[in-house]
């Protein structure tokens, strides 16, 4: 079983790519997708929703995860992230992939053992559960931790 992790922003989309067989799982690929911040709305949300699918078609994943929405103290961020968000669906379900979602605390939860965990403290766990990967920033070790914690909750349902 192939999966995509995915951790939506409008400025940095992370992804990550592991394969799952029994309870191993092994790294594939990670990586972000940048938009320019300068560009109109529809350009950044186009730039996502292309490269996601370039991602999807290089890797043919059997299935995605992305962490479920949260809001921000400020409205247009959360707006914001919603837009990006859904532009990381849409490519999703243009290839057919189902999108589990998963809370933030659950993700930190099945990656450290506590949902109250700090980027730091994921960060490590991804260096022990992943030994040896280059991960191509914090949104992409986000997205890797996405997609072992589903990997791991689907293990266990």
């Amino acid at each position: 079983m192939i999966i995509l992790g995915l951790d939506p922003s409008l400025s940095s989309t992370g992804w990550g790519v592991i394969r799952c067989e029994g309870a191993r799982i092994s790294h594939i690929a990670n990586g972000q997708i940048k938009t320019v911040a300068a560009a109109p709305m529809s350009a950044r949300l186009a730039a996502l929703q292309a490269g996601l699918a370039e991602v999807i078609a290089a890797h043919l994943p059997d299935r995605s995860a992305a962490e479920e929405i949260f809001v921000n103290k400020n409205p247009q961020s959360t707006l914001k992230l919603a837009q990006a968000r859904g532009a990381v669906l849409a490519a999703c379900g243009t290839a057919g992939l189902t999108v589990n979602e998963h809370a933030a605390r659950l993700v930190k939860k099945a990656i450290t053992g506590t949902g109250a965990a700090e980027k730091a403290q994921v960060a490590a766990m991804l260096k022990v559960l992943l030994p040896g990967v280059a991960i191509a920033g914090s949104d992409a070790a986000d997205a890797l931790a996405v997609a072992i914690a589903d990997a791991h909750l689907f293990r266990l349902a």
